[in-house]
């Protein structure tokens, strides 16, 4: 699987989701995360990688324990799943977002225990040092502080944005949002992408022809 990996780090996610729609394994409405969580930093690359799920809360404090950065099982879980990793988490909060559950600090450990990308319907917060470490996230939003933040459970499948995302799903992200890539066409996906590619590629040396005409546009497109 590391090859899909790399393959999906080169291409961007509108083209591989024209390409999964060849397929017809599901609905073209489905499959990816819809206005949601926006990309902060859109000058960067394509991420992939295995998911590690969770669900967080920042506007109350935890029943029990403590409530940054230290929550060591949950480092433990991601240490335990294959990598790369994208970290999808859901804040449970009736206002998403009151505080950043996720920050530089998060963000090195994740680094290091292989995790490329964040994704979450809550906040984050330390961009510069975020975008320094050419980390990826997503969030509805950005915040000062942390607040409350803690996780209130990993490792279960959650809903976000339209998208139900469960451990260990594919995913995909860049500028335009994340989309899940389906296990049982993975093979085959190199090779419906480049079919797009070409494609859209003859179209577009088409319209840029001085010759241009509508007739020689439906030939194109029949």
């Amino acid at each position: 699987m590391s090859d899909i990996i790399e393959f999906l780090t080169r291409k961007d996610t509108c083209t591989v989701s024209n390409a999964i729609e060849t397929f017809e394994v599901r609905m073209r409405n489905e499959g990816y995360m819809q206005d949601t969580a926006r990309c902060r930093f859109p000058q960067m690359g394509p991420v992939a990688g295995y998911a590690i799920v969770g669900r967080i809360r920042t506007t109350v404090p935890p029943i029990s324990g403590l409530i940054y950065y230290q929550n060591i099982k949950f480092w433990e879980y991601i240490d335990s799943v294959k990598g790369p990793k994208i970290i999808v988490l859901k804040d449970m909060d009736k206002a998403p977002g009151t505080g950043a559950f996720f920050g530089e600090i998060h963000a090195q450990i994740a680094r290091a225990l292989g995790c490329v990308a964040y994704i979450s319907n809550g906040a984050v917060r330390d961009l510069p040092a975020l975008e320094a470490l050419n980390f990826q996230c997503f969030s509805g939003c950005v915040a000062v502080s942390h607040a409350y933040g803690h996780l209130v459970e990993f490792g279960e499948a959650i809903e976000i944005g339209g998208l139900k995302v469960n451990p260990g799903d594919l995913l995909h992200a860049d500028q335009h949002g994340m989309h899940q890539i389906p296990l049982e066409i993975v093979d085959r996906l190199p090779g419906a992408v480049a079919d797009v590619e070409a494609r859209e590629a003859e179209l577009i040396r088409l319209c840029k022809q001085r010759d241009f005409t509508i007739d020689k546009l439906k030939d194109a497109l029949r």
